[in-house]
């Protein structure tokens, strides 16, 4: 384990844990930009986060210790993640010891605790909202897993660290195999993250929720974790794409500090523009009724099975 590898991991993950916020933040400005409405402050998540800690808990009294304790696994689960997928070098220790099946892994694990803390209380919106949920995931996962298994025949692995070396180090060419998974992919990052069509973050309609519906009972420090949660989830998905797609300016292996400094101003630019276009895609997308999910993530799995068959196939 190397110096340079220790300093490429704890700043990823330094990295990961502040900026994730301010991404939200970039995708909910240039979203109300493109409505032309008055965008929020992009430092609005941060502002949210710390007056939501400052405040006092609110707990229900048939909450059980699942409930209290659900936060902080999901926030630890998804540091977990940032530490896996490599978003400013290939070297990370931590890396080896879980791919991006164990990826999968984890994103479930924290899917099905969150699920299990909104049921916890009884209440008939987080029941349905995390019925809705696990449904969505269900159906999100294999095609997650087949965008990564066509990937990684290209480098013989599952390591991500792996996979974004070899990817970046190939000639650059046109896979029809990596357009296909790409959409597969977006698709993917969009039923994941409860964007729009498959959810709307900013709605207020309970019968429409479907992330928003698990966490209604949550408050204070609970939903500031929560939140702050959901933002890094989205910043692993983006970052999971760019190794996937865009692994180009990433710090190698061997590589001296120098290449880490420098790939940290190419991180910011990817999550630019990667904002700019999910809130493009969210501005001229409707909202798919919840019957309909199916089929869009149906599409999703059929896309990344298209992706690996011409991968097998025809090896492009």
């Amino acid at each position: 384990m190397s110096a340079v590898g220790v300093l490429t991991q704890l700043l990823q993950i330094l990295a990961a844990v502040l900026l994730a916020p301010l991404f939200l933040g970039w995708i909910n400005q240039c979203r109300a930009w493109l409505q032309n409405k008055s965008a929020p402050p992009i430092l609005l998540p941060y502002r949210m986060i710390r007056k939501l800690f400052h405040k006092d808990a609110v707990i229900a009294h048939s909450a059980s210790p699942l409930f209290r304790a659900v936060p902080y696994i999901l926030f630890g689960s998804m540091v977990v993640a940032a530490a896996i997928v490599p978003s400013l070098g290939t070297e990370l220790p931590f890396a080896r010891a879980a791919d991006a099946i164990a990826l999968v892994g984890l994103f479930a694990t924290a899917r099905v605790f969150v699920s299990l803390a909104a049921m916890d209380i009884g209440t008939a919106f987080g029941s349905l909202g995390a019925r809705r949920e696990m449904m969505v995931g269900f159906l999100a996962e294999p095609a997650l897993l087949m965008v990564f298994f066509t990937a990684s025949l290209a480098s013989g692995s599952t390591a991500l660290p792996v996979i974004a070396e070899t990817l970046a180090r190939s000639a650059v060419a046109i896979s029809p195999s990596l357009a296909f998974i790409a959409v597969a992919f977006l698709m993917v990052l969009l039923a994941e993250n409860a964007r729009i069509p498959i959810d709307n973050p900013t709605t207020h309609l309970e019968l429409t929720m479907i992330h928003e519906a698990m966490v209604l009972e949550y408050s204070a420090r609970h939903l500031a974790l929560i939140e702050w949660a959901s933002a890094l989830k989205l910043f692993n998905y983006a970052c999971i794409g760019f190794a996937l797609f865009v692994p180009w300016g990433l710090a190698y292996a061997g590589e001296d500090p120098i290449a880490l400094l420098l790939a940290l101003p190419l991180l910011a630019l990817k999550l630019l523009v990667a904002g700019a276009g999910l809130a493009l895609i969210e501005s001229v997308s409707a909202k798919l009724r919840i019957f309909r999910a199916p089929e869009f993530l149906a599409m999703a799995f059929l896309l990344a099975v298209l992706g690996l068959l011409v991968r097998l196939l025809l090896g492009s």
